[in-house]
């Protein structure tokens, strides 16, 4: 959950995400550097009058400045692509979940389950309860287990829609006539919140999403009382 005046990202709550976190703060190290030695460089133009005639055509810095860009941008591209690779991975989903998404709401269907199908509605403002978070509350939260593979298979029903979960790596779009599908796997349990990443209309940013992970125990529990 993100708080105010937070520069960062949220706490990862899954392994694609501490892999992200970890991936950001390389990459912004490798620009921290680059940064630095080009500051320098400039400062030292501007308040020295010193030349050096002999490195105009020097070949020896002329293969220095070609080849040293090309590590920099090998060493961001390969943990980039590993990244890219893991999270298109699908391992064997313990669960699978259907999101619809609607102008101006969600709709869930577990498919391993006959008949376990809701709507889930942003509560208004009016309503919230004492510590309930404002345009981020719902009616009907996604309980899933956590600690297990879930595959999100994810589409619309009108227009452009985003299923985005900060805190778990996740933003896939949701395109009418099209399925696409995520993975998530929690480590820990609690509450999750995300909201509708594209542009979809008015109300577009009235459209929260809530997932409650919770030990497979509390799940099973959920599930047989919603059927």
């Amino acid at each position: 959950m993100a708080y105010p005046f937070q520069l960062g990202f949220q706490d990862a709550t899954s392994p694609i995400m501490e892999e992200l976190l970890h991936f950001h703060d390389h990459t912004l190290m490798i620009v921290f550097l680059i940064s630095s030695l080009v500051l320098y460089i400039i400062s030292s133009m501007l308040t020295t009058k010193l030349t050096h005639t002999s490195t105009m055509d020097a070949q020896e810095v002329e293969t220095i400045w070609t080849i040293l860009p090309a590590i920099i941008l090998i060493l961001i591209a390969l943990p980039s692509l590993r990244i890219l690779y893991m999270m298109d991975e699908i391992n064997n989903p313990s669960l699978t979940v259907k999101t619809m998404g609607h102008q101006w709401y969600w709709s869930y269907e577990y498919t391993d389950y006959e008949d376990l199908t809701f709507d889930s509605y942003m509560i208004p403002t009016s309503d919230l309860k004492p510590g309930e978070l404002r345009l981020l509350e719902v009616d009907n939260r996604v309980v899933l287990p956590m600690e297990m593979t879930i595959r999100m298979l994810i589409s619309s029903e009108d227009v452009l829609h985003s299923w985005a979960i900060p805190s778990l790596g996740l933003k896939t779009d949701a395109i009418p006539g099209r399925l696409n599908q995520t993975t998530l796997v929690a480590s820990r349990p609690g509450l999750y919140y995300g909201q509708c990443s594209e542009i979809c209309g008015s109300n577009h940013s009235f459209m929260p999403i809530v997932l409650e992970l919770v030990p497979l125990k509390h799940f099973e529990e959920w599930s047989a009382s919603m059927l």
